[in-house]
């Protein structure tokens, strides 16, 4: 799998897979208004979001050989004040100095790579905007229950989705996170962008600066050696 992650833009709403811009589980309030076009209602929010706080979405692209692309996964995140069902769950609120992952998920039977590729596209770039953590209300699933059983027991609103976007427990963990509010069902986990992922967007900017000045010092020696000056160091006048 030839995979990218871009983040999602307006332009690239249509391109999402349908059940992901018609489910508003996280958007709309649980007691809300009913909704008949919940599609327009998630692209309205999303439009809202970019205009007011900026990215709130990372996608993940296969580049299939044939030279097609398809959208093979979605994250979502925002400020908290924007996200109106977090009122709705046991373990709220969300830490004022956090920015709330909503949900991250692949296509059905993609390796978990998607989903890990998304997550750390999502703390690079709040670890660019200044953030210091990101939070996200688990799907955790009791001993002797299956996943499958406990999402269907979950109201996911008015777009009537049958898998609401919540994301499991244990791949958090995997990822770094930690449980700061424990729960039977929806534990809240944090993830401290100074000590956990955070440290990889440091290293990527690191090397991202090393090769540019790598590249710059090639295209000088390449100058250089055009003028008969090739055995002189860069930063050297010449003379010890």
């Amino acid at each position: 799998m030839a995979l990218t992650i871009v983040p999602l833009t307006l332009g690239g709403f249509d391109d999402l897979p349908r059940h992901i811009r018609r489910c508003v589980y996280w958007e709309v309030a649980p007691d809300g208004e009913t909704l008949t076009d919940t599609e327009f209602d998630k692209e309205a929010w999303l439009s809202m979001l970019m205009l007011e706080w900026g990215s709130c979405g990372q996608v993940a692209i296969d580049h299939a050989v044939d030279g097609t692309e398809r959208v093979v996964g979605v994250a979502f995140y925002a400020p908290p004040r924007s996200v109106p069902r977090v009122r709705d769950f046991p373990t709220a609120p969300v830490s004022p100095d956090a920015v709330l992952l909503t949900w991250v998920g692949s296509e059905p039977g993609l390796d978990v790579r998607v989903k890990e590729e998304l997550v750390t596209a999502v703390c690079t770039d709040l670890v660019r905007r200044g953030v210091r953590a990101v939070e996200a209300f688990a799907l955790l699933t009791p001993v002797g229950m299956l996943t499958e059983d406990v999402v269907a027991q979950i109201d996911c609103g008015p777009c009537g989705c049958k898998t609401p976007p919540l994301t499991d427990a244990d791949f958090l963990e995997q990822m770094g996170f930690e449980t700061v509010a424990p729960h039977h069902r929806f534990p809240r986990l944090r993830l401290e962008l100074s000590e956990g992922l955070g440290w990889k967007a440091g290293v990527e900017h690191a090397l991202e600066q090393l090769l540019a000045a790598g590249a710059a010092e090639a295209a000088l020696r390449t100058a250089l050696e055009g003028t008969g000056d090739a055995a002189a160091p860069v930063g050297r006048t010449g003379q010890d």
